[in-house]
């Protein structure tokens, strides 16, 4: 019941962003077509020929701002389809067209691919290359936030680096989620730089209580640097399970659940995180110079213990 109530209320939060979406793009384009109007009115009440090479160039830049991602994205391949079980007859031609596909991706050169075991590891291959750019990202992503201590600064930063994310682990498998899976995957990237815009409204006093106990105030600057790397790790955690969601849309070789993947993602991104914030408040150490080493050590301990315990009880 849990877990029905939270897919309502995910898809209830989609549908709420796609239809914010849909409207800042009407009034996006509003705003473009009316300056693009008076550029050319401009430029043709100096000769009517400018104001033709102004209207053609703008149809031009425009067309070609809006075509070139749409053309990069259908450049990679489109995913192959797993079979819903490794004991059907589709799946041996499955394999086929996988290993196929693996033969042609540069960062597999020379890697043999002749059985199902070599395919798996070359796949092993490539989920190392993406953890390691899902976790880069989530590194930046965990020093901009935790720096920058402003909702609507860090939800773009969110969003550019999820939505860049995904072209890179897209790239890394060569290959493309499939359409309903675009959709499933970028209304998490959506959301996600939602809740990264609304962190800072959050009341986090009695999550700091809850990890770090009644001594939060004990140094000066602990409640507000404990503040940063709180919503910097929230933040991360959100990039690494996007990450995680498309790297198992691109190498799982059969049919898995939405559900699964997501469960499977949350779990992963967990285990990422640890490090992620480790390193991130031992950069962040370097300029608290009141506060002591070991405290924040601890600090970072305590908060990669609770995400990790709240992705294996699915708080």
């Amino acid at each position: 019941m849990k877990a029905r109530n939270c897919d309502d209320m995910n898809r209830t939060v989609i549908r709420i962003l796609l239809l914010m979406s849909a409207l800042v793009l009407v009034v996006f384009m509003v705003v473009v077509f009316n300056q693009s109007v008076q550029v050319i009115q401009l430029a043709w009440g100096v000769h009517p020929l400018l104001g033709k090479a102004v209207l053609w160039g703008l149809a031009v830049v425009y067309s070609a701002l809006l075509l070139s991602p749409v053309y990069l994205w259908l450049r990679l391949p489109k995913q192959l389809q797993p079979p819903a079980n490794t004991d059907c007859p589709e799946y041996v031609a499955f394999l086929a067209g996988m290993r196929k596909r693996l033969s042609r991706n540069s960062r597999l050169a020379g890697q043999e691919l002749s059985t199902e075991t070599h395919i798996e590891a070359a796949l092993r291959t490539l989920d190392r290359q993406a953890d390691s750019m899902v976790s880069d990202a989530a590194s930046t992503v965990f020093l901009s936030t935790a720096v920058s201590q402003s909702g609507r600064l860090d939800g773009l930063v969110v969003l550019v680096a999820q939505c860049r994310l995904v072209w890179q682990v897209a790239h890394v498998y060569q290959q493309r989620p499939s359409p309903r899976q675009f959709v499933h995957l970028y209304a998490n990237v959506a959301t996600t730089a939602f809740v990264a815009g609304e962190i800072e409204d959050i009341d986090l006093e009695g999550l700091l209580a809850t990890i770090l106990g009644s001594g939060v105030a004990a140094f000066p600057g602990v409640q507000l640097l404990a503040n940063s790397v709180v919503s910097g790790a929230a933040n991360a955690f959100l990039t690494l399970r996007v990450g995680m969601i498309a790297k198992q849309y691109c190498n799982c070789l059969v049919r898995i659940d939405r559900r699964s993947i997501r469960r499977a993602a949350t779990v992963q991104a967990a285990k990422l995180l640890g490090r992620i914030v480790r390193d991130g408040v031992a950069r962040i150490s370097k300029a608290a110079v009141s506060i002591p080493k070991e405290w924040l050590r601890g600090l970072a301990d305590r908060i990669v213990a609770r995400f990790e315990k709240a992705a294996a009880t699915g708080d």
